[in-house]
């Protein structure tokens, strides 16, 4: 009978090439044109139709990931990548993620693997004391909110917006009995920021409810007074209004919500205030960004993606929550194959009530790593020079007079373009995409098509923004001599 033959000697010798492999990836990354030249469905003819029926050699299969999966590879870790956000990733979260695949327990319950259980309550914990959360959102050995780990924040906002939903309904119909649970949820109304990422508004249709965009000032942030016009048109309407989305660090521009606005008017209406921090959270940790978090204190749940800019590899979006009773009394099952004796201990939590998927991974451990093996200093350092290679960056385009910048810069990401119609940056945006030299995303501000400069890699450099540059000016150079321009 034939079976793989990796034994834990041959585990050994591999694993140290791996490490060697990836270490040289990382390393020389920057040679690697940092976007694929290649066409939809290019893999399938390079590899069999059917999965072997025999063993193969080890070697064979790193030779395919050479010639099979390197060229279809968008390299996200390469310092010339500054689209979407960051992807986090340090080297160990990448050791830590090593042994959690070893250990390989799925701590659904604490009884499931007490450790994995218990780490991620005291990380969370760790994580937001970091960010000067208020005491009520800190688990504690006797506080009734907490964090979790989620899988991203497209989850937690789900989560979020469904605790809120159940709350509602149950508050409505304890008021007038004769209200049916369907009557109610017709009626339920969400908002969020006409800028909020797309997953907010995902989270309402999956949780059939209705959701509201509620307009933005200059500065593509949503102010308490424009929420509370919608809010009372609403009411007037019959309508009833449950839960806002605010957004610190908008996807399309890094703009914040006015939140100590809003949180007051939330908690005055009795809607839930979710505060969706993805990419800006991590920022947070430094004391010269945290008067953005101001506010927070009126919020039933928070979130923010260690993942993207806290030197944690994907994935790891940490949330938590003022009242856990709020999120688990939504969604609590007990089948007995699930219980175990210590579950109503004070002490202990299960999440699998926390999310949407039963099982879930000791991701704790990267975090762990992390704080541990770079300090809170190292943290801040890494973000505030992130922070930096921005802002010289936005200084490069305020310099040339063919450019603007249309937001402002607040932490590591520039939105600009060329002075001029959409369909010329467009047509920038194209040639820097096919030069496969620097890759950028755009966004659309006030109706203009904008190019997104964001400080990605942690490998990133001086160095490396004057060469984007460099390369953008070229680029621009070359679109502007064209006789139709």
């Amino acid at each position: 009978m034939c079976c793989c033959t990796m034994d834990a000697a041959e585990f050994r010798r591999r694993g140290r090439e791996m490490v060697d492999f990836v270490a040289d990836y990382l390393e020389n990354i920057e040679q690697r044109p940092v976007y694929p030249d290649l066409e939809p469905g290019y893999l399938r003819s390079l590899i069999p139709t059917e999965a072997p029926l025999e063993p193969e050699n080890y070697e064979d299969i790193i030779k395919d990931v050479e010639r099979v999966i390197m060229p279809g590879v968008t390299h996200w870790h390469s310092p010339y990548f500054f689209a979407y956000f960051p992807a986090a990733s340090s080297y160990p979260a990448m050791l830590a993620d090593m042994l959690c695949g070893a250990i390989g327990c799925i701590g659904f319950s604490w009884a499931a693997s007490p450790a994995c259980t218990e780490l991620e309550t005291v990380m969370l914990d760790w994580l937001g004391k970091m960010l000067q959360l208020p005491e009520h959102f800190i688990a504690g050995t006797h506080g009734h909110g907490g964090g979790v780990i989620q899988g991203t924040a497209s989850e937690a906002t789900l989560m979020s917006l469904l605790a809120a939903r159940c709350k509602a309904i149950r508050r409505v119909h304890a008021s007038i009995p004769e209200n049916s649970e369907a009557d109610i949820l017709s009626k339920l109304v969400a908002y969020t920021s006409e800028q909020a990422h797309s997953s907010v508004e995902r989270a309402a249709l999956i949780g059939g409810v209705m959701m509201r965009k509620v307009p933005t000032d200059n500065s593509y942030a949503v102010r308490g007074d424009m929420l509370k016009k919608i809010v009372e048109e609403d009411k007037a309407a019959g309508l009833i209004p449950f839960y806002f989305c605010a957004t610190l660090g908008t996807t399309p521009s890094c703009a914040f919500d006015h939140i100590t606005e809003l949180g007051p008017l939330c908690n005055e209406e009795n809607m839930w205030m979710h505060i969706d921090a993805a990419y800006a959270g991590s920022a947070f940790i430094c004391p010269e960004f945290r008067p953005l978090l101001n506010g927070v204190e009126f919020a039933d749940s928070f979130n923010f993606n260690p993942h993207k800019w806290l030197l944690v590899n994907f994935d790891c979006s940490a949330m938590w929550v003022k009242k856990r009773a709020d999120i688990i009394g939504a969604f609590k099952m007990e089948p007995l194959y699930l219980k175990h004796e210590n579950q109503e201990s004070g002490l202990v939590t299960d999440y699998r009530h926390w999310q949407i998927p039963l099982g879930r991974r000791f991701r704790s451990l990267k975090m762990w790593f992390v704080f541990r093996l770079y300090g809170l200093k190292g943290l801040q350092a890494h973000i505030r020079k992130q922070v930096d290679l921005a802002k010289e960056f936005e200084s490069l385009v305020r310099a040339d007079k063919r450019f603007e910048i249309c937001a402002e810069v607040i932490m590591g990401l520039v939105c600009f373009r060329l002075k001029g119609s959409n369909e010329l940056n467009q047509n920038l945006l194209k040639r820097i995409t096919e030069s496969r030299e620097i890759h950028l995303v755009p966004c659309q501000l006030s109706g203009r098509f904008v190019l997104r400069f964001a400080i990605c890699a942690r490998s990133t450099e001086s160095r490396h923004i004057q060469q984007a540059w460099r390369h953008i000016t070229q680029l621009t150079f070359e679109l502007l001599q064209e006789p139709n321009h």
